[in-house]
This record gives C-alpha cells, structure tokens and sequence, in this order.
C-alpha cells in the first residue's frame, strides 16, 4: 500500500476561516460510544434510559436519523472512521485477535484522521479503545496521528472494566484491578482538553461504554427498578455515558470554547443487547453483527452553535467513511485520493442536502454478508451465493417486505455492484463458513462479543 497521494478536496476554502467570528480553527470532539443501539437514547425515542445530556445535545444542535457507522462490529467500524474507506477497500474488515494482546494492525503507511488533523495544526489525543493494532506495532495511536494516547490498546481486554492495566502512549499503566476503567478514561478526556483548550484541538473520546461485559460501580438512578438485575446495569451502564458526555459540554463551557467546537457523538455499531424491555433499534431491524439497520445506523448527534442548526432532524445519508473528508473540507485541508467518503459539509453546517454515492458493507464472521444503499433502496445478502433481499426504506425503514421479485431490475443493479464494490483481500477472503461463535442470539440480554 503506498502513502495516498493528496487531492484538493472540493470545499477546502470553506469561508468560516475568514469570518471575523471564527478566532481561530474549531476545535473537534468526536464521542464515539461502544454499541450503543440507535434507540438507546432519549433523543432517538428510548423511553426508559434516562439520557438527558445526549437529549439536550441534541436540542441544542441536529440529529441526523440516517447517519450510518462503518462497520456491524468494532475494528472495521473504527477503521473505516480514521481511514475514510469502507470495508471493500479498508485494511480492517473484522475483529481478529493477536496474541498477548492487540488486534490486527493496519499498514505503517496509513493515513489517518489523525494525521489530517495533525497536518491541519491540531494537537490530536484519543481516549478510550484503539482496537487497530498490537502495543510496538506501526499502528498504535501515537504512530497512527495522535499526540497522545490513553485508554486499551486491546479491544478484546476492554470487555473487563476492572483491568490490571491500560496505556498512556507506549507505556503500560498498571492498575490495581479494583478501579473502573471509564471513570479513568472520560477523566483523561476531560485532562486533554484543559491541556489542548489555548489551541486547536481533536479529541477523539471512544469510550467502551454500553460495551460487554456488564460491569459498572453503581447502579444509580436505576436502584428501585424492577428489572432484571443485568438489564439495570445495562441502563446504568449507558447514563453513565450520557454523564461523562455531560462533563464533557460542561468543561467546554467553563473554559469558554462551547462556542467555538463541533461536537460530534456517534456509535460505532449497533446494540449488542436483544432484550425486549428497551427496544434498543428502536423501530429498526436487526443488532450488532447483523447487515439490517439496527447493525449499521448510528445515533448522531452534531452541535457548533452558530453552524450547526439546532433542534433540527436531518435525513441526510452519511457515514463513519464520510468524516474524513469532511474534516477535511472544514479544515482547508487537501483530503486523501481514493477515499470511498465524501464531504456532507454542506449538510453538516447548512442543512443542505447531499447525494451520497451507494454505501457498502461487508461482514466476514457469519459467513460472508453484504449490504449496499443505493437512494432509498438497501440490499442484504447473507452469502455470496444467497439471493439478494431488496428493501425500499423510505417506505420501510423497518425492513419488513423484500421487494427483490416485484423489482428484478433494482435487484440485478445491485448484484452488479455487490461485485465491483470491494477487492479481494488475502486476510479477509469470501468464506461462506460461519467463525464457530459468531452471532449466537442474545436473546436474554446476552452480549453478542466484541
């Protein structure tokens, strides 16, 4: 893989950087929560988790009802967010353990959103999960355009929320194993942004919350409730997230930047939890590991006071592979060639809408699946040799009625493009056998893994 060659991307000049208002660049925080289904928050109709910071985000900034993460699991997705390329083309396209601990690297000659902030000025810093590499590998954070690096570099470890050590940067951090791992995570966050707040800056807070396994210090405001136990902690789990992202908005707001940051908050797939008490894909089919939309849409929240409309409900189609490039267009930066994402800029800060190319995913561990959205149109396939399944979700976001026999000539468009959407890769072949494990039904609020 050769270093991509850069390309002007077409809104580099965006006119905030000449405004008198704009004193300097924005800064960016990306809050990535750790499946958390897209009707897990308020905002999104969950009506029994108690989420009122996301909630007010949202009123204070867009909801977007069709923004999509890049993956149905974690690596892929993550992948797909730094790289700005979907998993027909990324290096990532699943979740593949290495031994003592890490996952599989992504090439030394990656560029990534870190860079491209980095490039632009910005000290960078990410808190939480990494997932994409091995502690001494070439792709570990502080390598891979982060300044700063504090959380697991192993996903697979992050399943524990007592550990007996995490990272800063190349560094082991011991721990006594009695400490809750997210308190020390949003804590760093919150650090990085005092350290950053006299320039630019990018955070990049992935926190493992509402992720496996059900762990967390206390099960406020939930105590009373007559739920099962696990399904408490869960509910705790996820408004303990909402907390942390209101300390977030707090600290900016003391420090006088509020103003001054896109807030980003995203989910890198759907929920992994399949009880009925929470509804947690809301009216969407599917979960975590599944190629229906309850596996890929995200709960999207966009605030920049003054650029970002607020209390809005936007239908605007994007992705994980979009924000790259559209990082990029904010920044004034030359974005990579060969990216498979586009910049929604204009949707993004104006409200206006963008046509979006087809969107494609693939998924390696039930077999081999697909999905691509085309307009209103989403297919699913669950084998390379399966038929195709056709969906009109403006009509059916619920995926219900496959309309593959009534429309033959949707469907042959999308087999066609089913096969020219990715290349091969010799890591992730096609495969139609299921990884022993994999996508075991979480009926009673089991965790589908990592």
């Amino acid at each position: 893989m050769k270093f991509p060659v850069l390309a002007r991307s077409a809104l580099a000049l965006l006119a905030f950087a000449t405004t008198a208002a704009a004193a300097r660049p924005p800064n960016v925080v990306f809050i990535l929560a750790d499946d958390l289904g897209y009707g897990d928050i308020g905002a999104f109709g969950q009506k029994l988790i108690r989420t009122p910071h996301l909630d007010r985000l949202a009123t204070e900034g867009t909801k977007f009802t069709q923004a999509y993460a890049g993956a149905t699991v974690c690596a892929p997705s993550r992948c797909s967010l730094l790289t700005g390329l979907h998993g027909g083309h990324a290096y990532i396209r699943g979740n593949r353990e290495l031994k003592p601990e890490g996952q599989t690297p992504m090439p030394a000659e990656t560029f990534t959103l870190g860079h491209l902030m980095q490039r632009a000025g910005y000290a960078t810093g990410i808190t939480g999960k990494w997932g994409l590499g091995q502690p001494g590998s070439a792709s570990v954070p502080n390598k891979m355009g982060f300044d700063y690096f504090y959380g697991y570099n192993c996903q697979l470890r992050a399943h524990e929320y007592y550990p007996d050590h995490l990272w800063r940067n190349d560094q082991v951090v011991p721990l006594d194993g009695k400490t809750y791992s997210h308190d020390l995570i949003a804590d760093e966050a919150l650090d990085f942004i005092r350290r950053s707040k006299d320039h630019p800056f990018f955070l990049y807070a992935a926190f493992t919350l509402p992720h496996a396994k059900l762990q967390v210090p206390d099960l406020a405001p939930y105590e009373k409730e007559t739920w099962p136990a696990d399904l408490k902690t869960l509910a705790a789990m996820i408004t303990r997230l909402d907390r942390d992202v209101g300390r977030i908005m707090a600290l900016l707001k003391d420090l006088g930047l509020d103003e001054n940051t896109l807030v980003i908050f995203a989910s890198d797939n759907g929920a992994a939890w399949r009880d009925e008490l929470f509804a947690h894909s809301g009216a969407l089919r599917g979960y975590k590991r599944d190629m229906y939309e309850g596996g890929l849409r995200s709960p999207s929240i966009l605030r920049w006071p003054g650029h970002v409309k607020a209390g809005a409900t936007s239908p605007q189609v994007w992705t994980f592979w979009d924000v790259l490039p559209t990082l990029a267009a904010l920044t004034g930066q030359p974005a990579p060639a060969g990216l498979d994402g586009i910049s929604v800029l204009p949707a993004w800060l104006e409200g206006k809408p963008v046509a979006h190319p087809p969107l494609y995913f693939e998924f390696h561990e039930r077999g081999f699946t697909q999905a691509a959205r085309m307009g209103d149109f989403k297919a699913v396939r669950l084998g390379s040799k399966r038929p195709v399944e056709l969906y009109d979700l403006a009509t059916d976001p619920a995926e219900q009625t496959d309309l593959a026999a009534s429309h033959p000539a949707e469907v042959k468009r999308f087999e066609e493009f089913l096969k020219i959407a990715r290349v091969d890769s010799a890591l992730w072949p096609i495969d139609e056998t299921p990884r022993p494990g994999a996508g075991k039904n979480a009926a009673k609020a089991k965790a589908d893994g990592q």
